[in-house]
């Protein structure tokens, strides 16, 4: 056996020329020969007893403490609420500035709980509770604050921020209203297969469009593409993947993508895997397309559109999913048919 000439071998040059491995063989004969060591091992707990649960999801995902499991006690980790403190109705720009502007479109609204780049107000919407939180900057944190009010009981998102315009035809000041996004980021890899689409909800899409549209807001439909490095986009000659950058950013403008942001495709993929519904709406603040061009490039930095927008798309939604809820429970008025041509519709 080959261990029978491992003293000899310890006791030789071997030892000394090479310490580290005579160290480990040491050890490893002394636990094959040496009974009389008590050497503990510890017991492995079962696999079955730590495989993930999905009753535990389900009940997440209907307003229970998933996050019990990850670090928080009574609050939320990183965004540091509970459950009955943010609404169900959450309105999600980046900057955490930005939320005491948002939350004054609120009735009654009080700031609850700031913590590293999260910022959470509460108010009402036609008497529906209603929260504003700041994800911070791109897909990482995004998705954090979105699992962790999910946790809390959350289920309808509106990403409220800033993008810069791809299309020659999308001016500073316009809205953009993202129907997918292109998961050129890293966040969204760790759920879902790259294959997967990143979308919003149709619902939350439609609420959107006809809220800029009765505000009288210019506005654009489309694919956004979603990056993780800022400067990746504004400075690509100083990478060492230029070439990549650039060949992928020819090939999205191509392609007709919208606008360039940092939120949305996180934002999509985890609304579709944890089932709540999402949406974008992002201020165009500048048009690096048309200045590369030689056109005019007006610059915007007032967000206050997109952020009306989103509030009377929250309150569309309100109404009907109210709506949806009192057909489901019978109460809902008769709907009396009206006539034409003397035929009943």
């Amino acid at each position: 056996m080959i261990f029978q000439g491992l003293p000899n071998i310890l006791n030789s040059g071997f030892h000394t020329k090479h310490r580290h491995k005579a160290v480990a063989l040491r050890r490893l004969y002394h636990l094959l020969f040496s009974p009389s060591q008590n050497v503990k091992i510890e017991k492995k707990s079962n696999f079955s007893e730590q495989r993930w649960k999905p009753d535990l999801f389900r009940s997440a995902q209907k307003g229970g403490s998933m996050s019990k499991l990850v670090y928080a006690k009574e609050k939320e980790y990183h965004i540091g609420v509970s459950a009955g403190e943010v609404g169900r109705y959450v309105i999600l720009p980046g900057d955490p500035g930005r939320c005491e502007k948002i939350a004054r479109h609120f009735d009654n609204p009080v700031k609850i709980a700031q913590n590293r780049e999260y910022t959470t107000y509460t108010g009402y919407l036609d008497g529906e509770k209603v929260s504003v939180v700041s994800t911070g900057i791109g897909g990482p944190s995004a998705s954090i604050a979105v699992e962790e009010l999910v946790h809390c009981g959350a289920d309808t998102f509106i990403r409220v921020g800033t993008s810069g315009g791809m299309q020659k035809e999308v001016l500073g000041g316009d809205l953009v209203i993202a129907t997918g996004a292109i998961r050129f980021e890293g966040t969204t890899k760790e759920y879902a297969p790259i294959e997967y689409p990143a979308v919003p909800d149709f619902d939350v899409v439609a609420a959107l469009k006809e809220a800029s549209e009765e505000l009288g807001y210019r506005h654009h439909l489309g694919v956004v593409q979603c990056k993780d490095n800022f400067y990746g986009q504004h400075s690509p000659d100083s990478m060492p993947v230029a070439d990549e950058l650039n060949s992928k950013w020819k090939a999205w403008i191509a392609c007709g993508a919208l606008a360039s942001e940092m939120e949305s495709a996180a934002l999509f993929i985890v609304g579709s895997v944890r089932r709540v519904r999402t949406g974008s709406v992002m201020l165009v603040i500048a048009n690096q397309t048309r200045r590369e061009l030689g056109l005019e490039d007006p610059q915007v930095y007032d967000t206050e559109a997109a952020v009306v927008t989103a509030v009377e798309a929250k309150r569309k939604l309100i109404k009907k999913d109210r709506t949806s809820a009192a057909e489901k429970e019978g109460l809902a008025l008769p709907v009396i048919p009206s006539s034409r041509s003397g035929i009943l519709w």
